[in-house]
């Protein structure tokens, strides 16, 4: 049954008097008369917050004995909850943590599976989460094992190499070994709206990379030295956790994505398989073939599958549909581990 969000209260007036009521909808609500008064939208956050619980997937709601905990990662990786009008969700970082913090203290959590569908994000947000992954294996001995599903790209790939083995589909789209900063020039857009970028600054690269006049030669050169420093970390990362990675060509880490056959191939994954194929795999590490399968998850957030995903994207994409790429892009932070191929915010949430 669908969890129904509290969406529109309409209040009407007849011959003076007030009548309101309140429609609770998934998505809309028709009325067959004319309104003739105010409509009051209201939309509530995903999650009203509280402590996480642990909700068993395909079992007893709960369960004894040993667990293997799938922690999610979906949709962009930033150190930010997508703040904003109309907007849901929680901050990826935070919530990576937490989850990783509630399996280690649960001491019948044998295991973990790292479910990844990510193009990846944020350069400081990728290693926070690479070095709190890191030290919850070092901290609990627990097994991890990662699952790239439809996208493990970019930050969320250099995130699955904190793991004891990664699984990938086929189908999967991943590798993405780079480093990317969204700059535009908007100069034509401001004019058009007549804004004038009049900045008074100390020290004349404080505003290095701005959107308000063109990037120059030396500003270029900084900013392409600090993004080759990411993408030598990025590759300092890999070659640590899979010494027998393919490096042929030159192409392995020239940001390129691969399919999970190819990926196999170049070493950048252990096997392939699916979610499913993976949990059995972090089950046999923990020598717990019957381990129960729970994902962790605030009171309102339901989990009926292995597949359940959180929403955590900002509503603005589906009430304004209009979308002007550079714009868009300007809300990310600046240096990325991300494959980028649409330039519009919203097409990259991978919900």
């Amino acid at each position: 049954m669908r969890r129904l969000i509290p969406f529109l209260a309409v209040v009407l007036a007849s011959a003076g008097c007030f009548h309101p009521f309140k429609a609770v909808t998934w998505d809309h609500v028709t009325v067959d008369r004319p309104i003739n008064g105010h409509v009051l939208t209201e939309i509530p956050p995903v999650s009203p917050g509280g402590p996480l619980h642990e909700v068993p997937v395909g079992g007893p709601r709960c369960c004894k004995g040993p667990k293997v905990a799938i922690i999610d990662v979906d949709g962009l990786i930033l150190n930010t909850d997508m703040t904003g009008q109309y907007s849901l969700g929680e901050n990826p970082v935070a919530l990576f943590q937490e989850k990783l913090e509630a399996a280690a203290a649960d001491p019948s959590v044998c295991a973990v599976v790292l479910r990844v569908n990510s193009p990846g994000g944020g350069v400081a947000a990728t290693e926070t989460m690479w070095q709190e992954l890191q030290a919850f294996r070092a901290r609990t001995g627990r097994p991890v094992v990662a699952s790239l599903l439809d996208v493990g790209a970019g930050g969320a790939y250099y995130l699955a190499t904190a793991s004891d083995a990664i699984f990938a589909q086929p189908s999967t789209v991943t590798g993405g070994v780079g480093v990317i900063i969204n700059l535009y020039n908007l100069i034509d857009t401001m004019g058009y709206f007549n804004v004038r970028y009049q900045p008074i600054k100390a020290g004349p690269n404080i505003d290095m990379g701005t959107t308000a006049h063109p990037l120059t030669p030396e500003a270029r050169k900084q900013l392409q030295a600090m993004a080759d420093e990411y993408h030598a970390r990025f590759q300092q990362a890999v070659r640590q956790a899979r010494p027998r990675v393919e490096l042929r060509e030159g192409t392995t880490f020239d940001g390129r994505v691969f399919t999970g056959r190819e990926a196999l191939e170049r070493g950048l994954v252990d096997r392939l398989g699916s979610l499913p194929e993976a949990i059995a795999a972090a089950c046999e590490l923990a020598g717990q073939p019957n381990a129960t399968v729970v994902l962790f998850r605030r009171c309102n957030d339901p989990a009926h599958s292995i597949y359940a995903v959180t929403p955590n994207v900002p509503l603005q994409s589906s009430i304004f549909p209009a979308s002007v790429p550079g714009l868009d892009r300007s809300r990310l932070p600046s240096f990325l581990y991300m494959w980028q191929p649409d330039q519009t915010l919203e097409k990259l949430s991978g919900k």
